[in-house]
């Protein structure tokens, strides 16, 4: 990570006016700290020759003022960068959501769910001390030195040369130091997001690993990550705490130097009382911004390596989100538009061989067609490309004679109602849950829906209806409950197009049957794209895919349900 990441900055937009304020603090600091050692210098060397306060009750009063105004710019500093800190926060959050919302499931499979979860948290909340303390520290360093500097050579053109020779050994040493510790804080952030990763998915399959008894295994293997990231932690604090000695020893020698020739010059009368004082007091100053932002890298190092990782996120290239002139004056309505497939291909980044091949396809409106084959044969994959969460490698994908990936995409999916083999219930309500892709949805609207899916006697038995909270995954609820739920946001989302992928997976023949009886319901006045292995309701068209291309199965006629 630099030590000023312009990519980040972007992202502070949103608080500019209080990066703006901090930069002005900055300012008035520097000139508080030349009027502090110029007051305090005139004090001594006035009360060395004259003894008593009365003559220097305005000095001291305009001391006090400026060392009480230097109080209130360090607090207002930090005040208004924590709040630039807390608003690119937010926005970075919403960027990484949105990102990864578009982006979509077949992205989110190639990562660690527990890593963005991580980024989106704990790493984000540790850009504090790098907007809070860093940016402005950094600012400090850039112009105290050089007022400093300025201010001593205009007043001991000796003590302003050695002073600016000495300045540079603090960047110097900061900067071979700062490159070893960047390494040291990313390999920190990774062991932390495999940590965090690693411990998500050991939570959500422990009844896997109980049952299989893993359990102790991944006890083990999760105690040897978190060895590694304290080993790393504690690598990371002990080139911290040696820079920052390092760094502390150059600065006292430097200001030894410049304190021995002041003092020989001026037992030798060679310099003022007030002249010396005034060196003495302003030399520290010239090197404690830069002690002080070396040691806030140091602070700020795991904050801006897990930025990084959100830049990098935010940089993925997806899908076209924008639509040109023409498509965006073209009417999408997939209950009267055909969607066609021509010669399409999609191969993942991370497989050798293509999980889907020249696969064509016409879907008339209100078109009932199944899809057969055995796992891995690209069936997941061409609803993917349906609800666009991947990208074709070839050929095209066309609705009303355009392009799809020229329609914008939320467009795009409101047309289509999607139920996944696996659906996702969310820590809400049922109603929440349900109206998850209708949320202005009223109660009636909701609870139609649930009737339609024949959801609604199990839920009526819940202990507050509709108003009762599910846990995460909704694991109380048995697997043909949670499949009536997502059939319900489909009769409540009313899109002309269906997808259903393996919707009676994992089910008892005696629920899966049930279900079919409510897909039947579901295919009423709509286009349906049903993936199965199993049972098959009525449909149009029966289609079988196999490694990766499409061959006829069935020709339009009914296939009852087994």
């Amino acid at each position: 990570m630099r030590s000023v990441d312009l990519r980040l900055l972007r992202h502070a937009r949103s608080a500019r006016w209080y990066l703006v304020t901090t930069v002005c603090i900055g300012f008035a600091t520097t000139g508080l700290v030349l009027a502090q050692a110029s007051l305090l210098a005139h004090t001594l060397a006035a009360a060395a020759r004259e003894p008593g306060l009365s003559a220097l009750r305005w000095t001291l009063a305009a001391l006090a003022a400026v060392l009480l105004a230097r109080a209130l710019a360090a607090g207002g500093g930090e005040a208004a960068a924590l709040r630039a800190a807390a608003a690119v926060k937010s926005q970075l959050r919403r960027s990484l959501l949105a990102r990864s919302l578009w982006l979509g499931p077949a992205w989110l499979t190639g990562q660690q769910v527990g890593e963005v979860t991580t980024l989106a948290t704990k790493g984000l909340d540790a850009l504090d001390p790098y907007f809070a303390r860093y940016l402005p520290q950094l600012l400090l360093g850039a112009l105290v030195p050089l007022a400093v500097v300025t201010r001593v050579t205009a007043a001991d053109w000796l003590s302003g040369v050695v002073i600016a020779g000495t300045l540079p050994l603090i960047p110097l040493f900061a900067v071979l130091v700062g490159l070893h510790t960047k390494a040291r804080s990313r390999r920190q952030w990774r062991v932390l997001a495999a940590l965090g990763g690693h411990f998500l998915d050991v939570v959500e399959g422990l009844p896997t690993l109980k049952v299989f008894g893993r359990a102790k295994a991944q006890a083990d293997m999760i105690r040897k990550v978190t060895d590694e990231h304290r080993t790393a932690t504690m690598a990371a604090l002990r080139v911290a705490f040696l820079s920052a000695l390092v760094l502390e020893l150059t600065a006292a020698l430097a200001t030894a130097l410049v304190a021995v020739e002041i003092g020989l010059r001026l037992l030798a009368g060679h310099i003022g009382y007030e002249t010396a004082l005034l060196v003495l007091l302003l030399t520290p100053e010239a090197y404690l911004p830069l002690r002080a932002v070396s040691a806030q890298f140091h602070a700020s190092a795991e904050g801006t390596a897990a930025a990084d990782r959100v830049l990098e996120i935010l940089s993925t290239p997806g899908p076209a989100t924008t639509a040109p002139a023409h498509v965006r004056r073209a009417r999408l309505d997939l209950s009267a538009q055909s969607v066609v497939l021509t010669d399409v291909g999609l191969r993942y980044p991370d497989r050798d061989a293509p999980a889907l091949t020249d696969l064509s396809l016409v879907i008339d409106p209100g078109d009932r067609i199944a899809i057969t084959g055995p796992s891995g044969a690209g069936k997941s994959s061409m609803l993917a490309l349906l609800l666009r969460f991947a990208v074709p490698t070839s050929g095209t994908i066309t609705a009303g004679g355009h392009s799809v990936q020229g329609f914008p995409v939320g467009d795009w999916r409101r047309q289509i109602a999607w139920v996944p083999q696996h659906p996702y219930l969310f820590a809400g309500t049922v109603a929440e849950n349900i109206a998850l892709g209708e949320p202005g949805a009223s109660a009636e609207d909701i609870q139609r829906a649930a009737n339609l899916a024949g959801a609604e006697n199990f839920i009526s038995a819940l202990r507050r209806g509709f108003d009762t909270t599910l846990g995460e995954r909704a694991l109380a609820l048995s697997a043909g409950q949670r499949q009536r739920l997502a059939l319900a946001r489909a009769f409540l989302r009313d899109a002309p197009l269906v997808l259903l992928d393996e919707p009676t997976a994992h089910l008892d023949p005696d629920t899966a049957s049930q279900i079919m009886v409510t897909i039947e319901a579901l295919m009423a006045h709509r286009t349906v794209l049903l993936v199965t292995h199993g049972a098959l309701p009525s449909v149009s068209t029966v289609l079988n895919l196999d490694r990766g291309q499409l061959v006829p199965a069935g020709a339009p006629a009914a296939v009852a349900t087994s």
